[in-house]
């Protein structure tokens, strides 16, 4: 095994996954990083990037100014064009966790074009289109990070707002101006994909994408559930077409019935309050993306899965409770995801451009952004915000 001299350590911090009430969010604890793995200056003092933040729990966002970190060799420096609206937004801006750290400047659904590129980098030139995710840093050393999958970074990714970076700043997301990146944390997004439609691949896209190839749901001809139509289950649906998946949508709602079907592709659409509707679905399903908000049972979903079924949660109830027999009778399998890494986002982006996959947005200007956030919480969104950026901060 290779050995390392004895290095200083900075503090920062590694994810930790909470419920709330729209889908899964990331809060973060403290943990360890030797200090040499990373190549990151502090931040400059010329207030150089224009931004909204929260100050204080209340969550209202308001103009303010602070500096981005100045250029290094392996950054890339993008002027944000466009930032998604995630309801990970609204739980750091009103601290939900009691972690947050104002001002805070919320926004991981991040998309632009290459301002400026450090020197030892490669992948990036000036003028392209490039997306941030959920996270902007991570050890770069462990087994995951060496497979691709630095949002499962054994030391703690570091996370794109409201996370404490190496160098001790506290990050701040994409309701900005601009954003300085290292390239690794950077993803290319083709010149024919529209960078509003970008930004919301990055948390909601990514979050359903990554189990979906995990589990191997893009076999044509197989069945997919997809339990809620909001910002995450609209984007399973497109996928599921894409994959040639059968796919049936679960809503508590019969008034989501004609967009599930004509607007977003969906073969059926089930009220799994109707035990009829549902018992006429038992064990026809090979997979499950379960992105609701709300508590939910269980067991009637289970019940829908063939032998060996798959249900992946990605949502956020505040608990999760099935009997052992649905599982251990069926073979089936429960399994939960959030983010990915970044090899399967940059292959998300091109899977989209290539098939095109395009979330249903609602474009605003960060003067919305208060009300886009009341809006979100109500669940008043179809289906999802996306900040115009470039247009509207100044």
């Amino acid at each position: 095994m290779k050995t390392r001299p004895k290095q200083e350590c900075i503090r920062i911090y590694s994810c930790v996954v909470h419920w709330e009430s729209s889908t899964v969010c990331l809060c973060l604890r403290r943990q360890s990083h030797p200090a040499e793995q990373f190549k990151m200056t502090s931040e400059s003092a010329d207030g150089n990037c224009l931004a909204w933040a929260a100050s204080d729990p209340s969550g209202l966002l308001s103009p303010y100014k602070f500096s981005r970190r100045a250029l290094g060799s392996d950054d890339v420096s993008l002027n944000i064009t466009h930032c998604g609206v995630c309801y990970a937004d609204v739980v750091c801006t009103r601290n939900k966790f009691g972690d947050s750290k104002y001002p805070l400047v919320p926004g991981h659904e991040i998309a632009g074009i290459v301002k400026e590129v450090g020197s030892n980098v490669r992948r990036f030139k000036v003028g392209d289109h490039v997306g941030v995710g959920t996270y902007v840093n991570s050890c770069r050393d462990c087994e995951y990070c060496n497979d691709g999958l630095e949002v499962h970074c054994v030391r703690g990714a570091v996370f794109t707002f409201n996370g404490v970076d190496v160098d001790g700043t506290v990050t701040k997301g994409g309701y900005s101006s601009h954003i300085v990146v290292h390239e690794r944390y950077c993803f290319k997004i083709p010149d024919n994909y529209p960078l509003a439609s970008a930004a919301p691949l990055l948390c909601a896209g990514i979050t359903v994408y990554t189990p979906m190839m995990r589990h191997k749901m893009n076999q044509p001809g197989k069945s997919l559930g997809v339990i809620g139509l909001g910002g995450l289950g609209h984007l399973a649906v497109k996928f599921g077409n894409a994959f040639g998946l059968r796919v049936t949508v679960f809503s508590t709602s019969i008034s989501k019935k004609e967009e599930a079907l004509n607007l977003l592709g969906a073969d059926k659409f089930v009220v799994s309050s109707d035990e009829q509707q549902m018992m006429a679905l038992s064990k026809s399903l090979d997979f499950i993306i379960d992105t609701a908000s709300g508590d939910h049972p269980f067991d009637p979903y289970l019940s829908l899965l063939k032998t060996a079924g798959v249900l992946v949660l990605v949502g956020g109830p505040s608990e999760v409770k099935f009997s052992p027999g649905n599982i251990l009778m069926g073979m089936r399998t429960v399994s939960g995801s959030v983010a990915g890494g970044t090899k399967d986002t940059q292959e998300m982006l091109d899977f989209c451009a290539a098939h095109g996959i395009h979330p249903e947005i609602e474009v605003i200007p960060i003067q919305y952004a208060n009300e886009a956030l009341e809006r979100l919480i109500k669940k008043d969104v179809k289906y999802r915000f996306v900040i115009d950026i470039e247009n509207s901060l100044k």
